[in-house]
This record gives C-alpha cells, sequence and structure tokens, in this order.
C-alpha cells in the first residue's frame, strides 16, 4: 500500500481509537447492570424524600429503557406511583428526557459509526498489508486516550460540579436541566450517581487506553 495514504489512514485510526473507548464505556453504563451495582456501592446516599433501593431500581430501569426503546415519551408520561396516582416524572421532567433521548440516539449513532470504521480500517490494514501501521495507530490512540481522559479525570476530582455544568450547558439549552431535589429525576440520579458515572467512564476508558498503548506491538517498515 501506498505508504503516504497508510500513515493517513493510521492517524485516522489514532483520531478514533479514543472516541471507540469513551463511547463504549458509555454504552456499558446504558445497562441495568450498571444501576444494580451503583445503587449498591458502600455511601451511595440514600433519598431524602423516601425512595427505597428497591424503588430506586424499580423506576430508574423505566427511564433507562425509554432511553433506548423507539417509544414516545408517554413511556415516562403515563407512569403513576401507586399509592397516590401521582405521575412519576412531572412536565419539565418529561421534557428532558426528551432530550436526553435525542442525545443518547446521536451517541450511540456516533459510536456504531466508530466501532464500524475501526473494524473496517482493521479489514482494509489487513488485506492492504499496512496491519503494523494500524497497530501504530491504535497504540497512538491508546496514549491519547490516557491523556485525554486523565486531564478529565483531574477535573472530576477537583471541581465536577463545574464539569457538571459545563457538559449540560454544551448539550442543553439554558436551564431546562435543572429540577427540584424533591423530583423524581434528582432522587433517582443525585449527583453521587453523576460523578460515579464520569468516574466509570475514565476509568474504563483510560484502562482501555493503556492496554493499547502497552499491549499493541507493531513492527516493519511501513509508513504510519
Amino acid at each position: 500500500m501506498n505508504a503516504r495514504l497508510s500513515t493517513l489512514a493510521s492517524w485516522l485510526v489514532t483520531l478514533l481509537t479514543p472516541l471507540a473507548l469513551i463511547l463504549f464505556a458509555v454504552r456499558l453504563l446504558l445497562t441495568p447492570i450498571f444501576l444494580q451495582v451503583e445503587y449498591r456501592l458502600p455511601g451511595f446516599p440514600e433519598d431524602p424524600y423516601g425512595f427505597t433501593q428497591q424503588e430506586r431500581l424499580y423506576w430508574s430501569r423505566f427511564a433507562l429503557d425509554y432511553l433506548l426503546n423507539d417509544a414516545g415519551i408517554e413511556y415516562l408520561g403515563d407512569l403513576r406511583f401507586p399509592e397516590s396516582g401521582s405521575p412519576v416524572f412531572n412536565a419539565r421532567e418529561l421534557r428532558h428526557m426528551v432530550d436526553v433521548k435525542v442525545l443518547t440516539r446521536y451517541t450511540l449513532g456516533t459510536a456504531y459509526t466508530v466501532w464500524g470504521l475501526l473494524v473496517v480500517l482493521g479489514v482494509w490494514a489487513r488485506r492492504g498489508k499496512w496491519w503494523q501501521a494500524y497497530g501504530r495507530g491504535l497504540r497512538r490512540g491508546g496514549w491519547a486516550t490516557v491523556m485525554l481522559v486523565a486531564a478529565v479525570l483531574l477535573f472530576v476530582v477537583i471541581s465536577f460540579e463545574a464539569l457538571f455544568t459545563a457538559f449540560h450547558r454544551v448539550f442543553f439549552e439554558g436551564d431546562t436541566w435543572l429540577f427540584l431535589y424533591s423530583d423524581t429525576l434528582i432522587r433517582l440520579f443525585p449527583m453521587r450517581f453523576w460523578q460515579d458515572t464520569f468516574l466509570f467512564v475514565g476509568l474504563f476508558a483510560l484502562a482501555g487506553g493503556l492496554a493499547l498503548a502497552l499491549g499493541v506491538k507493531s513492527s516493519g517498515q511501513e509508513g504510519g
């Protein structure tokens, strides 16, 4: 294969690798297993308004399922507390969940595209005899992931609330993501939940980046 083309393709692999690792970690979060683990972590704050652990697991599953299914917002809007018959989510929360679903679909679509591109590039690298350059791209991508995630984790530890606020201002309009402490979304997903979420994504991507940076071997005289 042309050395210049293999070099460009190798650097494309480098750019895609951090995205692939981070988005894979995000996809793992969108599973019931993460909810089961998170709510059972030592020190996870109790709900001051009375949700038990089992109730949190029950109602949060609806929120998760809504993000991944094809149902409209009535999937959440029709939910009622059995004791009072009042809606589980208010109108403001429902509007936010619509926005979150749009973001989730965009994120997953991006993830599948990135993973698919890496697979296609890998097949091309094997058949086009630029596999070593592909490996170098993965290794560089691993180091890029380590540096990027390390910086984000530093912010998580030092000033998570500022990072959390910045994240929402980028992806959501105005103050549509702000709620009362008594609202269901806050009771199900307190700040500790999101801090752990960022930590999980960061640590998983960091581990994956290190594995690629230190574990992928390349040799030969190819470009890239």
